[in-house]
Protein backbone atom coordinates (compact mmCIF):
# COMPACT_ATOMS: atom_id res chain seq x y z
CA UNK A 1 0.00 0.00 0.00
CA UNK A 2 1.23 3.46 -0.85
CA UNK A 3 1.05 5.64 2.24
CA UNK A 4 -0.15 9.25 2.17
CA UNK A 5 0.31 11.16 5.41
CA UNK A 6 -1.77 14.30 5.80
CA UNK A 7 0.18 16.91 7.76
CA UNK A 8 -1.98 18.61 10.40
CA UNK A 9 0.45 19.93 13.03
CA UNK A 10 -1.02 20.83 16.40
CA UNK A 11 -0.78 24.52 17.33
CA UNK A 12 1.65 23.79 20.19
CA UNK A 13 4.13 21.42 18.51
CA UNK A 14 6.96 23.94 18.89
CA UNK A 15 6.49 23.66 22.67
CA UNK A 16 7.09 19.88 22.66
CA UNK A 17 10.65 18.73 23.40
CA UNK A 18 12.78 17.75 20.42
CA UNK A 19 14.59 14.42 20.21
CA UNK A 20 16.80 12.56 17.78
CA UNK A 21 15.20 9.90 15.57
CA UNK A 22 17.54 7.40 17.27
CA UNK A 23 15.74 8.00 20.61
CA UNK A 24 12.53 6.34 19.35
CA UNK A 25 12.40 2.67 20.39
CA UNK A 26 8.68 2.04 20.89
CA UNK A 27 5.33 2.54 19.16
CA UNK A 28 2.24 2.70 21.37
CA UNK A 29 -1.12 1.81 19.84
CA UNK A 30 -4.11 3.76 21.16
CA UNK A 31 -7.72 4.19 20.20
CA UNK A 32 -9.26 7.63 20.46
CA UNK A 33 -12.35 6.51 22.41
CA UNK A 34 -14.10 9.33 20.54
CA UNK A 35 -16.71 9.33 17.75
CA UNK A 36 -14.66 10.82 14.88
CA UNK A 37 -11.50 12.59 13.69
CA UNK A 38 -12.96 16.06 14.24
CA UNK A 39 -13.54 15.31 17.93
CA UNK A 40 -10.09 13.72 18.23
CA UNK A 41 -8.56 16.88 16.78
CA UNK A 42 -10.52 19.01 19.24
CA UNK A 43 -9.19 16.92 22.15
CA UNK A 44 -5.64 17.03 20.77
CA UNK A 45 -5.66 20.83 20.59
CA UNK A 46 -6.70 21.28 24.23
CA UNK A 47 -3.95 22.82 26.37
CA UNK A 48 -3.62 20.66 29.48
CA UNK A 49 -0.07 21.25 30.71
CA UNK A 50 1.74 24.29 32.16
CA UNK A 51 4.07 24.17 29.13
CA UNK A 52 1.13 25.13 26.90
CA UNK A 53 0.92 21.63 25.34
CA UNK A 54 -1.83 19.04 25.45
CA UNK A 55 -2.24 15.27 25.15
CA UNK A 56 -2.01 13.81 21.67
CA UNK A 57 -0.67 10.97 19.62
CA UNK A 58 1.79 11.60 16.81
CA UNK A 59 -0.35 9.90 14.15
CA UNK A 60 -4.11 9.34 13.76
CA UNK A 61 -5.65 6.70 11.51
CA UNK A 62 -9.29 7.28 10.58
CA UNK A 63 -11.79 4.49 9.92
CA UNK A 64 -11.35 4.92 6.14
CA UNK A 65 -7.56 4.46 6.44
CA UNK A 66 -6.62 8.13 6.10
CA UNK A 67 -3.45 8.90 8.11
CA UNK A 68 -2.81 12.25 9.78
CA UNK A 69 0.38 13.47 11.48
CA UNK A 70 -0.30 15.86 14.35
CA UNK A 71 3.21 15.74 15.87
CA UNK A 72 6.49 14.88 14.12
CA UNK A 73 8.26 11.80 15.46
CA UNK A 74 11.25 13.94 16.38
CA UNK A 75 9.16 15.66 19.07
CA UNK A 76 7.93 14.14 22.32
CA UNK A 77 4.13 13.99 22.42
CA UNK A 78 2.12 13.41 25.61
CA UNK A 79 0.30 10.15 24.90
CA UNK A 80 1.30 7.54 27.53
CA UNK A 81 2.49 7.92 31.11
CA UNK A 82 6.16 7.10 31.64
CA UNK A 83 7.05 6.20 28.03
CA UNK A 84 6.76 9.45 26.06
CA UNK A 85 10.49 10.27 25.60
CA UNK A 86 11.21 7.08 23.62
CA UNK A 87 7.87 6.41 21.93
CA UNK A 88 5.58 7.35 19.08
CA UNK A 89 1.83 7.25 19.69
CA UNK A 90 -0.60 6.09 17.02
CA UNK A 91 -4.30 6.73 17.61
CA UNK A 92 -6.95 4.72 15.77
CA UNK A 93 -10.35 6.39 15.54
CA UNK A 94 -12.66 4.09 17.50
CA UNK A 95 -15.49 4.63 19.99
CA UNK A 96 -13.93 2.51 22.72
CA UNK A 97 -16.04 3.24 25.82
CA UNK A 98 -17.27 6.64 24.57
CA UNK A 99 -19.07 8.52 26.07
CA UNK A 100 -19.15 6.64 29.39
CA UNK A 101 -15.40 6.05 29.81
CA UNK A 102 -15.44 5.70 33.59
CA UNK A 103 -18.85 4.07 34.17
CA UNK A 104 -18.32 0.55 35.57
CA UNK A 105 -21.30 -0.71 33.55
CA UNK A 106 -19.73 0.44 30.26
CA UNK A 107 -16.26 -1.09 30.19
CA UNK A 108 -16.66 -3.14 27.01
CA UNK A 109 -15.05 -2.02 23.78
CA UNK A 110 -17.23 -3.33 20.96
CA UNK A 111 -16.35 -1.40 17.78
CA UNK A 112 -14.08 -3.45 15.52
CA UNK A 113 -11.19 -1.78 13.74
CA UNK A 114 -11.76 -1.49 9.99
CA UNK A 115 -9.72 -3.36 7.40
CA UNK A 116 -8.74 0.04 5.95
CA UNK A 117 -7.41 1.16 9.35
CA UNK A 118 -5.34 -1.98 9.82
CA UNK A 119 -3.93 -1.81 6.28
CA UNK A 120 -2.99 1.86 6.77
CA UNK A 121 -1.56 1.12 10.22
CA UNK A 122 0.69 -1.62 8.81
CA UNK A 123 1.94 0.73 6.08
CA UNK A 124 2.58 3.45 8.68
CA UNK A 125 4.45 1.05 10.96
CA UNK A 126 6.63 -0.11 8.04
CA UNK A 127 7.44 3.53 7.25
CA UNK A 128 8.26 4.27 10.91
CA UNK A 129 10.59 1.25 11.04
CA UNK A 130 12.51 2.75 8.11
CA UNK A 131 12.57 6.29 9.53
CA UNK A 132 13.50 5.43 13.14
CA UNK A 133 16.55 3.12 13.21
CA UNK A 134 16.13 1.95 16.82
CA UNK A 135 12.39 1.29 16.67
CA UNK A 136 11.93 -2.32 17.73
CA UNK A 137 9.03 -2.53 20.19
CA UNK A 138 5.27 -2.06 20.07
CA UNK A 139 2.70 -2.03 22.88
CA UNK A 140 -0.92 -1.24 23.56
CA UNK A 141 -1.74 1.74 25.76
CA UNK A 142 -3.55 -0.61 28.16
CA UNK A 143 -0.34 -2.61 28.67
CA UNK A 144 1.71 0.42 29.69
CA UNK A 145 -0.83 2.42 31.70
CA UNK A 146 -2.37 -0.10 34.08
CA UNK A 147 -3.60 2.43 36.66
CA UNK A 148 -6.94 1.86 38.34
CA UNK A 149 -9.41 4.56 39.32
CA UNK A 150 -12.82 4.81 41.00
CA UNK A 151 -15.74 4.32 38.60
CA UNK A 152 -17.89 7.39 37.98
CA UNK A 153 -21.10 5.53 38.86
CA UNK A 154 -19.76 3.81 42.01
CA UNK A 155 -16.59 5.04 43.69
CA UNK A 156 -16.19 1.72 45.50
CA UNK A 157 -15.57 -0.02 42.15
CA UNK A 158 -12.12 0.28 40.59
CA UNK A 159 -11.83 0.34 36.79
CA UNK A 160 -8.85 0.54 34.44
CA UNK A 161 -8.06 4.07 33.32
CA UNK A 162 -6.98 2.80 29.90
CA UNK A 163 -8.27 -0.18 27.92
CA UNK A 164 -7.04 0.71 24.44
CA UNK A 165 -6.58 -0.58 21.86
CA UNK A 166 -8.70 -3.30 23.48
CA UNK A 167 -9.64 -6.91 22.83
CA UNK A 168 -10.74 -6.38 19.21
CA UNK A 169 -7.32 -5.11 18.09
CA UNK A 170 -5.83 -7.73 15.69
CA UNK A 171 -2.28 -7.94 17.06
CA UNK A 172 -1.24 -10.97 14.97
CA UNK A 173 -2.36 -9.35 11.71
CA UNK A 174 -0.70 -6.05 12.55
CA UNK A 175 2.64 -7.55 13.57
CA UNK A 176 2.94 -10.11 10.77
CA UNK A 177 6.30 -9.61 9.06
CA UNK A 178 7.05 -6.14 10.48
CA UNK A 179 9.87 -7.17 12.82
CA UNK A 180 8.43 -5.30 15.81
CA UNK A 181 8.30 -7.09 19.16
CA UNK A 182 5.56 -6.71 21.75
CA UNK A 183 6.73 -4.86 24.83
CA UNK A 184 4.86 -6.36 27.75
CA UNK A 185 5.85 -4.79 31.06
CA UNK A 186 6.26 -7.03 34.12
Amino acid sequence: MSLTIHEQPLPYIDLLPERAASAVQLVVIHCTELPDMATAREYGERVLHPSGAGNSGHYYVDRDGAVFRYVPGTRVANHVRGYNPASIGIELVNLGRYPDWWDSRHQQMTEPYTDAQITALRALLAELCRAFPNLQHIAGHEELDTALMPASDDASVQIHRKLDPGPLFPWADVLDGLGLHRLLPP
